[in-house]
């Protein structure tokens, strides 16, 4: 990010934005939730000292005995809350990270059960923060019961919204058994984080941090372009968020577009990639000054959200000063700062009154005369 701090905007001494400072994407990992993995054989706990958590491979999807961060944010409310406001935010939105998604695993139970403790753990960790905390339930793609587990988490846990990886169950994001979960989210208008969750060549990944430097953007690329080119998005208007600003995406648009007008192969939806991309929502955890820029002239700034990743390591720590960087109008930083998310999350995200349900974005429309698509 840029090195220019605004006059006045050094820690702790940051002017306060008109609009509630939301941040979309956070996570959490409540210890009840670790110790109900524990007791299953599931979790190791005995270097949470250290900051570390292990996880067994057909939870985390990670190779036998890799060491998962594991900062005392993501469990201990009273440091969480503190880092909210060491940080300018007012509310987080709070979800399960990927490690605990089961996303690699055909254990249809296994994915089920890990869900579930987690959502129940979710929603009591955010109940006890005050309101500066809303939550996210993990629905568990690729499995039967998904669409099930979402009506429960937001009609009986009083969760916000939902979020979800990238592949499940041996299963692509466009594969038929997800159908029941796209409905759903539809009807809802459920504001919904797609959050990358494995990668697929983990050998090529296997150094440097790559799964997650590399591995995680090149995936979420990878899902949303099954989501246009399988047809979720001709078929349902959804709300859904890319996170890390969409990955890869937004920068192989052109590529996509081309091939949709000259492969017709890949001529299998009503418009082109761009159209569809265009209609989704990103968060602003791109890390990057001229990147962000870019998503947010490409996409417009109604439909990007602040995002920072926390409280994993790779967390933009000042997203005030991320966005304010910038340098778009007062409108504009308003709209990424919190006005989207207060507006597509509802009363819970918001902190005032309202439906709880995201309002529709709009669906798309046949290009203009004209348009390149």
């Amino acid at each position: 990010m840029s090195d220019n701090v605004p006059d006045g905007d050094e820690p702790g001494h940051r002017p306060r934005p008109e609009t509630p400072v939301i941040d979309v994407h956070t996570h959490a990992m409540p210890m009840p939730f670790l110790r109900r993995l524990e007791r299953r054989g599931l979790a190791d706990l005995s270097r949470t000292a250290e900051r570390i958590l292990g996880l067994d491979p057909a939870v985390c999807g990670l190779a036998p005995g890799s060491p998962i961060p594991f900062a005392p944010e993501q469990h201990d409310m009273e440091r969480r809350l503190a880092s909210l406001t060491e940080m300018g935010v007012d509310h987080q939105v709070v979800a399960a990270p990927p490690f605990v998604f089961a996303s690699e695993s055909d254990d249809d139970r296994l994915a089920m059960d890990v869900t579930r403790y987690a959502n129940d753990a979710l929603a009591e960790f955010v109940a006890g923060s005050g309101g500066r905390l809303s939550g996210l339930a993990t629905v568990p793609v690729g499995h039967p019961g998904a669409a099930a587990e979402l009506t429960r988490c937001l009609d009986e846990l009083g969760l916000s919204g939902a979020t979800m990886g990238t592949f499940g169950g041996g299963r692509e994001l466009d594969d038929p058994v997800n159908e029941e979960l796209w409905q759903a989210l539809d009807a809802r208008r459920c504001f919904t984080l797609l959050h990358p969750s494995r990668v697929s060549s983990r050998d090529r990944l296997a150094d440097y941090h790559l799964v997650q430097l590399l591995g995680y953007p090149l995936e979420t690329a990878l899902a949303t372009s099954r989501l246009i080119f399988g047809g979720v998005l001709d078929r349902h208007d959804l709300v859904l968020c890319l996170a890390h600003g969409g990955g890869c995406v937004p920068a192989v648009c052109g590529r996509l577009d081309l091939g949709w007008h000259r492969k017709p192969v890949s001529r299998v939806t009503r418009h082109a990639p761009s159209d569809y991309l265009r209609r989704l929502l990103y968060d602003t955890a791109v890390f990057d000054t001229r990147a962000l820029g870019r998503l947010i002239e490409d996409m417009t700034a109604a439909h990007v959200l602040l995002g920072t990743d926390a409280p994993f390591d790779l967390v933009d720590q000042d997203p005030l000063r991320t966005v304010r960087a910038l340098g778009i109008d007062a409108g504009q930083q308003a709209a990424v700062l919190g006005g989207n998310a207060a507006r597509l999350l509802g009363a819970r995200a918001a902190g005032t009154a309202g439906t709880g349900r995201a309002e529709p974005l709009g669906s798309l429309r046949p290009p203009a005369q004209g348009h390149p698509s």
